[in-house]
């Protein structure tokens, strides 16, 4: 075993036992950051498809993140008010089941992010980058701007939606939900990185003049990578609301796309558990240099260009050496 992958058991078995020993002191709200840090995780590790494999710089991934909210959001309020979501062409009742929330989140962001990424990936460098955050905060005004699910006050949940034979109002099983899906993902995210397709995306990174001479469309690669990204991101979406209870546009802001690239900064670019780590900073960060000072993000900006400087793999690659996949 080398030492990332040790070092990848002890992050993931690391956020586990911190929230089982925060469960028997009794301490919910330590379990609730432990949630957040895996729901962000995921997150993290859906931008680490399309940055880490497939070099696609994306501020716009906060788009996925709140489609899939708004879908969790939606789906359960007209539920809760047994009032069906669509009448025409055909009827579609509103639910509360979280794997059906999941599918239609998963659904809905991969359909925008299919038609996002065919039209920014006719650009490249800057203007890729421009054209994915031009995209995200149109839908964040859009979020705004439709009153019909709280425009800019957001959307309540009044409860948070079930899971078959669970109780998800119980703070470590909804951690445990959390931590396993994004388990799941890092698992296909691995298995996708050994795959012939990870090697064409890992190709198209590289060198995609040399990709299409061996008979491969590098569009299409990119394209499928970064549909795959927004789909995952838009399922910690769906999870971020039921944690919240909560929908607001925010979650589409620039800003919600850059946290999620400073996960995946910090914990390390295009390593398996990098967004574990960096999420998992970060939130440690945020509540315990919140206390000392308002200013905190002035002192996580520092962190992130040391990182950024000096330990160009992020924290994972500052530990486990310059392998690039874990």
């Amino acid at each position: 075993m080398n030492r990332e992958i040790i070092l990848n058991a002890v992050i993931g078995f690391g956020i586990l036992a911190v929230a089982f020993y925060a469960n028997s002191s009794g301490e919910t709200f330590t379990i609730t950051l432990a949630t957040k840090a895996a729901i962000l995780a995921l997150a993290g590790a859906g931008l680490n498809i399309a940055l880490g494999h497939g070099g696609l710089v994306s501020l716009g991934h906060a788009a996925f993140f709140g489609i899939g909210g708004y879908a969790a959001g939606i789906l359960a309020t007209h539920a809760m008010y047994y009032e069906p979501v669509l009448t025409w062409p055909f009827e579609v009742e509103g639910t509360q089941s979280m794997p059906i929330i999941w599918l239609v989140a998963i659904a809905a962001s991969g359909l925008v992010a299919l038609v996002i990424g065919a039209l920014s990936l006719r650009t490249t460098g800057v203007f890729f980058i421009m054209i994915t955050l031009a995209f995200a905060q149109m839908l964040y005004y859009f979020a705004i701007s439709w009153p019909a699910y709280g425009g800019e006050d957001g959307l309540s949940l009044g409860l948070r939606n079930g899971f078959p034979g669970l109780n998800t109002l119980d703070p470590l099983t909804f951690f445990l939900i959390c931590y396993g899906l994004l388990m799941a993902v890092l698992g296909l995210s691995a298995l996708l990185a050994r795959s012939r397709f990870g090697l064409a995306l890992n190709g198209a990174r590289q060198n995609a003049e040399r990709l299409k001479s061996l008979g491969i469309n590098p569009q299409r690669v990119l394209l499928t990578a970064f549909v795959l990204s927004g789909m995952v991101t838009g399922l910690s979406g769906a999870l971020y609301a039921d944690l919240n209870r909560f929908v607001s546009p925010e979650m589409m802001s620039w800003h919600t796309s850059g946290e999620i690239m400073v996960f995946v900064i910090l914990g390390g670019v295009g390593r398996l558990f990098g967004p574990l780590a960096g999420a998992a900073l970060y939130i440690v960060l945020e509540h315990s240099l919140g206390g000392v000072s308002e200013y905190w993000q002035f002192m996580l900006g520092g962190l992130l260009l040391l990182v950024v400087l000096f330990a160009r793999g992020g924290l994972v690659g500052l530990f486990a050496g310059e392998r690039r996949h874990g």
